[in-house]
């Protein structure tokens, strides 16, 4: 019997709602399926015939240390190769060089100092981060939020981390973003969902609300919205032959074309409660994954 570890943190040992549901699925078909706690120092991992990251959501403050333990599991979905590369958005400048296009960024390291543009919307986020943690959006022509923004970069540099600084796009306000999932290397499905950002931030942590607390709805992407997928999963390094999920995050750009906002390949949400049928695409995918390489 095939032994598949749903692997997450310890803030949800018993998984989320998506998770449940692939592990249920799991189970019908024979499958021993459970969920380990990615730093649990008493599992053994040299065990499992398939670890797939899952729930790990408390990465982003102790990255290091996830890495470590993903270099040391001998059966790894995705590769740990691949969650060294995404789990930092500098990823982007490589999908920008491959001829992706991406949403427009500014870097600023801790050593930099930032002056925030004269107007317009920008968004303000950590290079590394999750389920738009520590982001805020800001109108720098505002007196109040033009000084808020400078803070929220300066206190990510003092805290010696990369603030990402981008154009609001404002196409999401009425398109909003699209999330393609692709399972073994094949489309599955994709979702819309409304615009997150509302004004500066808060503080509000998403990680563990029912689906990000966000409205989903199933949606039907453009073959342009396919493309920009195909050809960011294309420049993965390695290939995108060698993963089991990947979750492609599309905005309108400014002249209404799809942009890609973010690439998500280590722990995204997969949405199987708005396509419950994408469980069994998964599945089989993780059994051919087994079968075929491990």
């Amino acid at each position: 019997m095939a032994r598949v570890a749903l692997v997450t943190c310890a803030q949800l040992p018993g998984l989320d709602s998506d998770t449940r549901l692939l592990a249920d699925r799991l189970s019908a078909e024979g499958v021993s399926v459970f969920p380990l706690v990615w730093d649990d120092p008493a599992a053994d991992w040299t065990v499992v015939d398939l670890a797939v990251v899952r729930c790990c959501w408390d990465y982003a403050t102790r990255r290091p240390a996830f890495l470590a333990w993903a270099e040391r599991v001998p059966r790894l979905a995705n590769p740990a190769n691949v969650l060294v590369w995404n789990t930092d958005k500098h990823y982007l400048l490589d999908l920008a060089a491959a001829g992706v296009p991406v949403v427009s960024t500014m870097w600023v390291t801790p050593n930099d100092r930032w002056t925030p543009p004269d107007g317009g919307d920008c968004v303000i986020k950590p290079s590394i981060s999750l389920a738009s943690l520590d982001t805020g959006r800001y109108r720098v022509d505002d007196a109040a939020e033009r000084a808020l923004a400078i803070a929220h970069v300066d206190r990510l540099r003092a805290e010696g981390r990369t603030a990402m600084v981008q154009p609001y796009l404002r196409g999401i306000d009425e398109d909003g973003e699209t999330s393609l999932v692709f399972i073994g290397g094949a489309f599955s499905h994709a979702v819309r969902k409304e615009a997150v950002l509302e004004g500066p931030d808060s503080g509000l942590d998403r990680r563990f609300l029912p689906q990000g607390g966000l409205t989903l709805r199933r949606r039907h992407p453009s073959r342009a919205q396919l493309d920009v997928a195909r050809r960011a999963l294309s420049a993965v390094p390695g290939g995108a032959a060698r993963l089991l999920y990947a979750r492609v995050d599309l905005v309108p750009g400014p002249d209404g074309e799809p942009v890609l906002m973010e690439l998500e390949l280590t722990e995204p949400q997969l949405y199987f409660g708005v396509v419950p049928e994408a469980v069994t695409r998964f599945a089989a995918a993780g059994s051919a994954l087994m079968g075929l390489n491990y």
